[in-house]
C-alpha cells in the first residue's frame, strides 16, 4: 500500500504541439483550391448586392432578424415558411451521411470549417517561422527577441484573419456597408461587438491553439462517423502488405516502407497512418502525397498509401485487382442517400415555385360566435391577417362564397372590400359577414364557407384601364354559425 503522503499518478497528458511539413502533391493542391473558393464565398458574398425595389434591402444573402425574413438573391424565405429551412438542413445532414458512407471524412479533411481556417492559420505560421524543423527549433527555444519578434508577427495575423471571420459572420445579419461604416466609426450596436468578439475570440484560440484537439475531443462527428461506414467505404490505408517490413532501401527482404515518417511529419492531427485507422484521421491526403512523392525518389511504385476500402484490401492480400472506384461509390447505401437528397431538394424546389404570394388566415370570433341583428340577419366575425410579400404597396379584394347564401360583407375601417397591405408587410382586418333572416345560412347551425382574397395589383380594380396580367387568387376554408332551430 502506498503511504498517505505518496500522490496519485496524474491521467492528464499534456498537448504535444504538431508542425505538420509542407508538401506538394494532387490532395495538397486539392486542399487549396477548395480553402480558396470557400474562404471567397464566404468573404465576399455579404458585399454582393441585389436589387429587390426601394422597399427592401439590397444586399444579396442577408438574414434579417429584425424584419424575421431571410433573403437569398431572387429568393424570400419568411418566418412561416421555416420548412425550407428545415429543408435545407435536412438536405445538408443527408449529403454528409452520402459523402461520408462513400469517401470516409472527406468533409472533415477539405471542407470544414475548422479544417480550413487551421490550413490558412499553419500557413501563416510556415511563411512567418518556417518550415517543420524551423518551427520545432523554435518552440524548443528560449524566449529572446528573434522568438518574440516572430510570434507577435504571427499571433497579429492570426488576431487579423480572425477579426475578418467574425466580422464577416455578422455582416451576414444586417447591411454589410452600414455595419461596416459603424464598426469603423465606433457606433455599432454592443451586440455586434459581442459577437465580433465571441467569434474572433474563438477563430483564434481554435485555428491557432486548439487545432486537432477540437476535432478529437469537441466535434462529435468522430464518433458519429463509424455508423455511416462500412467496408465498402473508402478512406485512406496503409498497405502494410506491401509496405512491411520496414527498412532500408537496398535491404533484402524489406518491404516498400523504408520508415522515412515522411506521411506522419505532413499529418495535421499527427497521427501514423501506418498503425492503421484511427478517430483522429480527417482522411485529408496528404500522407498520400508525401508517400507518393518518397516513393518517386526511390523508384517505387505509388499507392503505398492511398484511399481504399476493407474489400480493396482482402482482395489485394489475396493478389486481385481493386474493385472499381465506381462501385464503392454506386452502391445501394450511397445510392438510397442520394434519391433521399435529391427528393428532398426537388420537393423544396417545387415548393418555392408553388408558394403563393398572398399569406392569409381566417380567425372566427368565438365569443359570441354570432350576433342576432334588430332585423333577425345573423352576422359572424372573422379576424384577417393579409400578409403581402411583393416589393411594393398591393391592394387585396376580399370575398365570400357558399352553397347557402347571400351574404352582406363588410371591413371594419374600409369604405369596400378592398384594401391596402404596403409592402412586405401584414396587416389585420375585421370581416363581418351577415346571413338576412330567414336564409338558409342564418337558420343552419353550422355551414362551410370559403373566403376568398384577389391580389388587385398596385392599383384597386376601379382604377386599372389597361389590361392585366392573371390576377392571384386564393381562399382559406371557415365556418358561418347560424341561429339553427
Amino acid at each position: 500500500m502506498s503511504s498517505p503522503d505518496t500522490q496519485p499518478p496524474s491521467l492528464y497528458a499534456a498537448r504535444e504541439p504538431i508542425f505538420p511539413r509542407r508538401v506538394k502533391g494532387a490532395f495538397r493542391n486539392l486542399k487549396w483550391w477548395i480553402m480558396a473558393v470557400t474562404l471567397g464565398i464566404y468573404y465576399i458574398t455579404p458585399w454582393l448586392r441585389w436589387d429587390r425595389g426601394p422597399s427592401l434591402p439590397d444586399q444579396a444573402v442577408l438574414v434579417d432578424i429584425a424584419h424575421r425574413r431571410f433573403f437569398f438573391f431572387m429568393i424570400e424565405i419568411w418566418p412561416q415558411e421555416f420548412y425550407f429551412v428545415a429543408g435545407l438542413l435536412i438536405m445538408a445532414g443527408l449529403g454528409l451521411f452520402l459523402f461520408t458512407s462513400a469517401l470516409g471524412r472527406v468533409w472533415c479533411g477539405y471542407a470544414c470549417p475548422q479544417t480550413v481556417w487551421t490550413d490558412l492559420f499553419i500557413l501563416v505560421e510556415r511563411w512567418v517561422e518556417g518550415d517543420r524543423n524551423a518551427r520545432i527549433r523554435l518552440h524548443r527555444k528560449e524566449w529572446d527577441l528573434e522568438k518574440a519578434r516572430k510570434r507577435a508577427v504571427k499571433w497579429t495575423l492570426w488576431l487579423l484573419i480572425a477579426a475578418a471571420t467574425g466580422g464577416a459572420w455578422i455582416f451576414y445579419f444586417t447591411d454589410a456597408p452600414q455595419l461596416l461604416h459603424d464598426l469603423l466609426h465606433l457606433q455599432a450596436h454592443p451586440v455586434a461587438w459581442i459577437t465580433l468578439f465571441v467569434l474572433t475570440a474563438t477563430t483564434f484560440i481554435f485555428g491557432g491553439f486548439a487545432r486537432e484537439q477540437i476535432c478529437i475531443y469537441a466535434c462529435p462527428w468522430p464518433r458519429i462517423q463509424a455508423a455511416m461506414m462500412d467496408e465498402d467505404t473508402l478512406t485512406i490505408g496503409y498497405r502494410d502488405w506491401r509496405g512491411e517490413p520496414r527498412g532500408k532501401q537496398k535491404t533484402e527482404g524489406t518491404g516498400d516502407c523504408i520508415d522515412c515518417m515522411a506521411c506522419v511529419n505532413v499529418c495535421p492531427m499527427g497521427i501514423d497512418i501506418r498503425d492503421g485507422q484511427q478517430l483522429a484521421c480527417i482522411t485529408c491526403g496528404l500522407c498520400i502525397d508525401a508517400c507518393n512523392d518518397m516513393m518517386d525518389k526511390i523508384d517505387r511504385p505509388r499507392g503505398l498509401i492511398g484511399y481504399l476500402a476493407l474489400t480493396d484490401e482482402t482482395a489485394e492480400r489475396a493478389g486481385k485487382k481493386p474493385i472499381s472506384v465506381w462501385k464503392h461509390v454506386l452502391r445501394p447505401r450511397t445510392l438510397l442517400y442520394t434519391a433521399l437528397w435529391a427528393t428532398v431538394g426537388v420537393g423544396l424546389v417545387v415548393a418555392l415555385f408553388l408558394r403563393s404570394e398572398i399569406d392569409f388566415n381566417v380567425t372566427p370570433i368565438r365569443n359570441p360566435t354570432f350576433v342576432t341583428l334588430s332585423d333577425g340577419a345573423i352576422r359572424n366575425s372573422y379576424d384577417l391577417r393579409l400578409r403581402n410579400k411583393h416589393g411594393e404597396a398591393h391592394w387585396f379584394e376580399i370575398s365570400a362564397s357558399s352553397d347557402a347564401g347571400p351574404f352582406k360583407m363588410a371591413l371594419e375601417g374600409e369604405p369596400g372590400l378592398r384594401l391596402k397591405v404596403p409592402a412586405n408587410e401584414t396587416k389585420a382586418v375585421r370581416l363581418y359577414i351577415t346571413a338576412p333572416a330567414g336564409s338558409s345560412a342564418a337558420t343552419t347551425p353550422r355551414i362551410p364557407l370559403r373566403i376568398w382574397v384577389e391580389d388587385l395589383g398596385d392599383q384597386p380594380g376601379s382604377e386599372v384601364t389597361a389590361p392585366q396580367p392573371a390576377r392571384e387568387r386564393v381562399a382559406q376554408d371557415t365556418i358561418f354559425n347560424g341561429r339553427g332551430h
